[in-house]
Protein backbone atom coordinates (compact mmCIF):
# COMPACT_ATOMS: atom_id res chain seq x y z
CA UNK A 1 0.00 0.00 0.00
CA UNK A 2 0.94 3.24 -0.85
CA UNK A 3 2.17 5.72 2.13
CA UNK A 4 0.35 8.83 2.56
CA UNK A 5 1.46 12.63 2.90
CA UNK A 6 0.98 15.64 4.79
CA UNK A 7 2.10 18.77 2.34
CA UNK A 8 1.02 22.19 3.17
CA UNK A 9 -0.74 22.71 0.39
CA UNK A 10 -4.82 23.96 -0.55
CA UNK A 11 -5.72 23.38 -4.25
CA UNK A 12 -8.05 22.79 -6.68
CA UNK A 13 -5.88 20.59 -9.76
CA UNK A 14 -7.72 20.83 -12.89
CA UNK A 15 -5.58 19.15 -16.67
CA UNK A 16 -3.02 21.13 -17.81
CA UNK A 17 -1.44 19.37 -20.55
CA UNK A 18 0.70 20.80 -22.56
CA UNK A 19 2.51 19.78 -25.83
CA UNK A 20 4.53 21.04 -28.36
CA UNK A 21 6.42 20.36 -32.04
CA UNK A 22 9.52 21.40 -33.26
CA UNK A 23 10.17 22.36 -36.90
CA UNK A 24 11.33 18.12 -37.23
CA UNK A 25 7.86 17.37 -35.95
CA UNK A 26 9.26 16.07 -33.03
CA UNK A 27 6.61 15.29 -30.32
CA UNK A 28 7.35 16.42 -26.59
CA UNK A 29 5.71 13.55 -24.41
CA UNK A 30 3.87 14.99 -21.79
CA UNK A 31 3.87 12.55 -18.67
CA UNK A 32 0.95 12.78 -16.53
CA UNK A 33 -0.57 12.59 -12.50
CA UNK A 34 -3.82 12.26 -11.64
CA UNK A 35 -5.26 14.65 -8.75
CA UNK A 36 -8.30 15.22 -7.01
CA UNK A 37 -8.73 17.83 -4.89
CA UNK A 38 -11.73 17.95 -2.01
CA UNK A 39 -13.09 21.03 -0.44
CA UNK A 40 -13.54 20.04 3.26
CA UNK A 41 -12.78 22.63 5.16
CA UNK A 42 -16.76 23.31 6.51
CA UNK A 43 -16.29 26.91 7.09
CA UNK A 44 -14.39 27.84 4.42
CA UNK A 45 -16.10 29.98 1.50
CA UNK A 46 -15.25 28.97 -2.58
CA UNK A 47 -11.36 28.93 -4.14
CA UNK A 48 -9.84 29.90 -7.46
CA UNK A 49 -7.22 28.11 -8.58
CA UNK A 50 -3.83 28.57 -10.47
CA UNK A 51 -1.30 26.07 -11.61
CA UNK A 52 2.03 27.99 -13.13
CA UNK A 53 0.27 31.37 -12.89
CA UNK A 54 -2.73 30.27 -15.17
CA UNK A 55 -6.06 30.17 -13.42
CA UNK A 56 -7.72 26.93 -14.45
CA UNK A 57 -11.36 26.36 -13.00
CA UNK A 58 -14.31 27.98 -14.30
CA UNK A 59 -16.30 27.67 -11.26
CA UNK A 60 -15.56 27.87 -7.69
CA UNK A 61 -14.61 24.96 -5.53
CA UNK A 62 -17.22 24.59 -2.71
CA UNK A 63 -17.40 22.56 0.36
CA UNK A 64 -17.75 19.30 0.43
CA UNK A 65 -17.30 19.06 -3.28
CA UNK A 66 -14.33 17.52 -5.05
CA UNK A 67 -12.74 17.91 -8.51
CA UNK A 68 -12.71 14.04 -8.97
CA UNK A 69 -9.54 12.74 -10.76
CA UNK A 70 -7.61 15.34 -12.89
CA UNK A 71 -4.70 15.13 -15.71
CA UNK A 72 -1.99 17.04 -14.09
CA UNK A 73 1.69 17.09 -15.46
CA UNK A 74 3.98 15.23 -13.87
CA UNK A 75 6.92 17.09 -11.62
CA UNK A 76 6.83 20.33 -9.81
CA UNK A 77 3.99 22.15 -10.36
CA UNK A 78 3.69 25.65 -8.45
CA UNK A 79 -0.11 26.40 -7.03
CA UNK A 80 -1.26 29.60 -5.87
CA UNK A 81 -4.49 29.49 -4.41
CA UNK A 82 -7.14 32.89 -4.60
CA UNK A 83 -10.34 33.49 -2.92
CA UNK A 84 -13.10 33.24 -5.29
CA UNK A 85 -13.29 35.84 -8.05
CA UNK A 86 -10.52 37.76 -6.36
CA UNK A 87 -6.67 38.12 -6.90
CA UNK A 88 -6.08 37.75 -3.53
CA UNK A 89 -3.36 34.77 -3.12
CA UNK A 90 -3.87 32.80 -0.03
CA UNK A 91 -1.49 30.04 -0.69
CA UNK A 92 1.97 29.72 -3.03
CA UNK A 93 3.18 26.82 -2.62
CA UNK A 94 4.63 23.69 -4.96
CA UNK A 95 3.53 20.58 -5.05
CA UNK A 96 6.02 17.05 -6.72
CA UNK A 97 3.78 14.86 -8.34
CA UNK A 98 5.22 11.25 -9.58
CA UNK A 99 4.24 10.29 -13.04
CA UNK A 100 1.70 7.97 -13.53
CA UNK A 101 0.81 7.91 -9.70
CA UNK A 102 -2.84 9.45 -8.14
CA UNK A 103 -3.30 11.77 -5.44
CA UNK A 104 -6.15 13.39 -3.74
CA UNK A 105 -5.86 16.69 -2.14
CA UNK A 106 -8.21 17.63 0.90
CA UNK A 107 -8.79 21.84 2.00
CA UNK A 108 -9.46 21.02 5.74
CA UNK A 109 -9.66 22.48 9.13
CA UNK A 110 -11.28 25.84 9.97
CA UNK A 111 -10.97 28.89 7.59
CA UNK A 112 -8.89 30.69 10.53
CA UNK A 113 -6.20 27.15 10.35
CA UNK A 114 -7.07 26.09 6.80
CA UNK A 115 -4.56 23.53 5.36
CA UNK A 116 -3.87 20.50 3.20
CA UNK A 117 -3.92 17.00 3.42
CA UNK A 118 -2.38 15.21 0.66
CA UNK A 119 -2.93 11.34 -0.02
CA UNK A 120 -1.13 9.22 -1.92
CA UNK A 121 -3.76 6.96 -2.98
CA UNK A 122 -3.64 3.34 -4.16
CA UNK A 123 -5.81 2.42 -7.13
CA UNK A 124 -4.55 -1.35 -7.78
CA UNK A 125 -7.74 -3.08 -8.64
CA UNK A 126 -9.54 -5.46 -5.89
CA UNK A 127 -9.98 -8.77 -5.78
CA UNK A 128 -12.53 -10.63 -6.88
CA UNK A 129 -15.93 -10.05 -5.16
CA UNK A 130 -14.02 -7.25 -3.08
CA UNK A 131 -14.16 -3.49 -3.11
CA UNK A 132 -11.67 -1.45 -1.19
CA UNK A 133 -12.49 1.59 1.70
CA UNK A 134 -10.22 3.85 3.02
CA UNK A 135 -11.66 6.63 6.19
CA UNK A 136 -10.48 10.46 6.78
CA UNK A 137 -11.35 12.19 9.69
CA UNK A 138 -12.27 15.98 8.82
CA UNK A 139 -14.25 17.12 11.50
CA UNK A 140 -12.38 19.66 13.06
CA UNK A 141 -13.72 19.49 16.51
CA UNK A 142 -14.70 15.98 16.38
CA UNK A 143 -13.06 13.79 18.97
CA UNK A 144 -11.14 10.61 17.86
CA UNK A 145 -13.97 8.04 16.60
CA UNK A 146 -14.27 4.24 15.29
CA UNK A 147 -16.34 3.24 12.35
CA UNK A 148 -18.32 0.14 12.80
CA UNK A 149 -20.72 -1.77 10.69
CA UNK A 150 -23.88 -1.25 12.77
CA UNK A 151 -24.05 -3.16 15.53
CA UNK A 152 -21.23 -5.64 14.61
CA UNK A 153 -17.23 -4.93 14.56
CA UNK A 154 -15.54 -2.00 14.43
CA UNK A 155 -13.91 -1.79 10.23
CA UNK A 156 -11.33 1.51 11.73
CA UNK A 157 -10.86 2.19 14.89
CA UNK A 158 -9.61 5.26 16.84
CA UNK A 159 -9.38 7.43 14.25
CA UNK A 160 -8.42 11.50 14.89
CA UNK A 161 -9.34 14.66 13.03
CA UNK A 162 -6.43 14.58 10.07
CA UNK A 163 -5.87 11.17 10.24
CA UNK A 164 -6.45 8.40 7.18
CA UNK A 165 -6.48 4.51 6.88
CA UNK A 166 -4.78 2.81 4.35
CA UNK A 167 -7.39 1.54 1.53
CA UNK A 168 -8.90 -1.71 3.20
CA UNK A 169 -10.73 -4.93 1.45
CA UNK A 170 -14.05 -5.64 2.41
CA UNK A 171 -16.80 -7.78 0.97
CA UNK A 172 -18.39 -6.14 -2.20
CA UNK A 173 -21.97 -5.52 -0.25
CA UNK A 174 -24.35 -3.15 0.95
CA UNK A 175 -23.68 -1.60 4.51
CA UNK A 176 -25.11 0.37 7.45
CA UNK A 177 -21.98 1.74 9.18
CA UNK A 178 -22.18 3.92 12.49
CA UNK A 179 -19.40 6.31 13.71
CA UNK A 180 -18.65 5.59 17.45
CA UNK A 181 -16.81 7.52 19.97
CA UNK A 182 -13.39 5.91 19.79
CA UNK A 183 -13.43 2.97 22.48
CA UNK A 184 -17.21 3.13 23.58
CA UNK A 185 -20.80 2.06 21.57
CA UNK A 186 -22.00 6.02 21.60
CA UNK A 187 -23.01 6.42 18.47
CA UNK A 188 -22.55 10.34 17.11
CA UNK A 189 -23.42 9.20 13.51
CA UNK A 190 -24.77 7.17 11.47
CA UNK A 191 -24.46 6.10 7.80
CA UNK A 192 -26.94 3.89 6.10
CA UNK A 193 -26.77 1.72 2.97
CA UNK A 194 -22.99 2.37 1.61
CA UNK A 195 -23.31 0.54 -1.56
CA UNK A 196 -19.97 -1.00 -2.06
CA UNK A 197 -19.52 -2.50 -5.53
CA UNK A 198 -17.32 -5.27 -6.84
CA UNK A 199 -14.19 -4.32 -8.01
CA UNK A 200 -14.25 -0.49 -6.70
CA UNK A 201 -12.33 1.74 -4.28
CA UNK A 202 -14.05 4.16 -2.20
CA UNK A 203 -12.91 7.02 0.28
CA UNK A 204 -15.46 7.97 3.41
CA UNK A 205 -14.74 10.91 5.07
CA UNK A 206 -16.64 12.84 8.07
CA UNK A 207 -17.04 16.20 7.62
CA UNK A 208 -18.73 19.95 9.00
CA UNK A 209 -19.31 20.27 12.82
CA UNK A 210 -20.26 18.41 15.68
CA UNK A 211 -21.01 21.75 16.92
CA UNK A 212 -21.53 24.49 13.88
CA UNK A 213 -20.80 27.65 14.53
CA UNK A 214 -23.38 30.43 14.40
CA UNK A 215 -24.64 30.54 11.23
CA UNK A 216 -23.14 28.06 9.89
CA UNK A 217 -25.63 24.43 9.01
CA UNK A 218 -22.83 22.23 7.76
CA UNK A 219 -22.85 19.65 10.89
CA UNK A 220 -21.36 16.35 11.30
CA UNK A 221 -21.94 14.17 8.24
CA UNK A 222 -20.52 11.86 6.18
CA UNK A 223 -18.87 12.34 2.25
CA UNK A 224 -18.93 8.71 0.00
CA UNK A 225 -15.95 9.37 -2.81
CA UNK A 226 -15.74 6.66 -5.56
CA UNK A 227 -11.66 6.94 -6.24
CA UNK A 228 -12.12 3.80 -9.36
Amino acid sequence: MKKWMKIMMLAVLPALVLTSCDDDDDDTVIENSNVMVVHASPDAPGVDLLVDDAKVNSAALTFPNNTGYLEVPSGRRNIKVNAAGTSTTVINANLDLDRNDSYTVFAINTLSAIEPLVLEDDLDAPASGKAHVRFVHLSPDAPAVDVAVTGGPVLFGNRAFKSATEFTPVDAASYNLEVRLAGTQTVVLTVPNVQLANGRIYTIFARGFVSPPSGNNNALGAEIITNR
